[in-house]
């Protein structure tokens, strides 16, 4: 490893799609809906916890030409939540037309889902370490798809989506991500202004994502390890990938959207100085710093962490050399106004982009990107090595468990703890 990258991997590409925040390359060629814009799209839901359930009514809410017609869920009783709360909103009921037969349940049922022609495009929303192949099933069923974030856990899942991902663009799908913020009128409107040079050359940056600690589930009686740790799933890294995974990437794609570029290198450190070593907690630690450099010595100080009634701070701020403009500072949103909820922009966007009334969207490289920078710094923490980009990458990690039976065995209690120094 050098102490200096001495390249700029990838910047080109990568700058090409960052720069573009919501704004596509309308020149390609795209698949259009031959029905156009007053027909309805047909939606299919992989993943229908929370999220998943919000971004239903998200897309609704993008537009009344929408009806949800498939659902998928490891577990039965969230499907019925799930519907059960989508057909009692008296906004929304008349778009839900699942039948019972289009509902698919366990492991695998998502592949059904898929086998569904009707489906226009799929939302995946279920736990991020099972995105990367349902994300590759979606592509490989030619579906568009809106993919929350994270897309994976680990560089094996990462790559695996990076391929589908390619595939997704030659296929010229559409593909929204869940980084909102690309589709948030204030931060597109300032990241212009930054590319245009309005802060000069920017010389560093932070982003936080400090906040109280998440949601936990208590195990149920008679529940095996694999049904726990999947309705337990922000607790433990092979699904999560850890805090600064699945919440920090938020902060972490503005950084890269920003430098329009991802890190090339990484030293980081953190643990769990909070959290009682209890099931219920799992294996994730709870605060992680991260010093991430970027082309041309530029440094990103990230820090993010889940302490009981800490100081909350979620925010990103970037530094340039024009200090005659606000002294060489923005937040990123400062420097623009208005706009509708991004939650649901977002599916405005990506409905447009498959009618063809917009302009094409392919977000599945980026995120992608963004995502890995988050599994970057937190390899980089666990192992307490400085790690580079293409290493990283490049790396055999897989986290995925290799038996998810209910008689598999899954360890709670394996909280990493980096190699100290005799």
């Amino acid at each position: 490893m050098t102490d200096k990258p001495k390249e700029n991997l990838s910047r080109r590409e990568f700058g090409r799609r960052a720069a573009l925040g919501t704004t596509a390359l309308a020149s390609f060629n795209i698949v259009n809906r031959a029905d156009s814009a007053e027909g309805p799209l047909k939606i299919g839901l992989i993943g229908a916890g929370g999220r998943g359930t919000g971004a239903v009514q998200d897309a609704i809410q993008g537009s009344s030409h929408v009806q949800l017609i498939a659902v998928h869920d490891f577990f039965q009783s969230r499907v019925d939540t799930c519907l059960g709360r989508l057909r009692g909103n008296e906004n929304l009921k008349d778009n839900i037309k699942v039948d019972p037969a289009n509902v698919f349940t366990g492991r695998e049922g998502y592949k059904d889902l898929l086998k569904i022609k009707e489906i226009d495009y799929v939302i995946i929303a279920s736990p991020p370490g099972f995105k990367p192949e349902q994300f590759e099933a979606a592509v490989d069923a030619k579906k568009h798809i809106f993919c929350e974030k994270p897309v994976s856990t680990d560089p094996t899942g990462t790559r695996r989506y990076m391929k589908a991902a390619k595939k997704s663009e030659q296929l010229k799908l559409s593909v929204v991500t869940g980084t909102q913020r690309r589709h948030q009128k204030p931060y597109v409107e300032t990241i212009k202004k930054i590319h245009d040079g309005v802060l000069g050359e920017i010389v560093s940056a932070r982003a936080y994502w400090d906040g109280g600690l998440p949601w936990t589930h208590n195990r149920q009686p008679g529940e095996c390890d694999a049904d726990y740790q999947i309705r337990n799933w922000y607790q433990f890294c092979w699904i999560c990938g850890d805090n600064i995974v699945e919440q920090h990437i938020h902060n972490l794609d503005i950084m890269n959207w920003v430098l329009q570029s991802h890190p090339l290198t990484v030293v980081a450190s953190g643990g769990r100085c909070w959290k009682p070593k209890i099931e219920k907690y799992g294996n994730i630690w709870d605060n992680f710093s991260c010093d991430f450099e970027y082309p041309n010595g530029v440094h990103v100080h990230s820090y993010c962490r889940h302490l009981n009634r800490s100081y909350d701070e979620v925010a990103e701020h970037v530094y340039g050399t024009n200090k005659g403009f606000r002294n060489g500072y923005s937040n990123c949103c400062d420097m623009g106004e208005g706009g509708i909820n991004p939650y649901v922009q977002e599916h405005k966007d990506l409905q447009a982009s498959i009618w063809g009334t917009g302009p094409y969207l392919n977000e599945g490289m980026q995120v992608a990107e963004s995502v890995f920078t988050a599994i970057f710094g937190r390899m980089a923490a666990y192992t307490g090595q400085k790690l580079e980009w293409n290493q990283a990458l490049n790396s055999s990690l897989d986290l995925m468990p290799e038996d998810l039976s209910p008689t598999a065995t899954l360890p709670w209690d394996n909280i990493p703890v980096p190699p100290g120094r005799v």
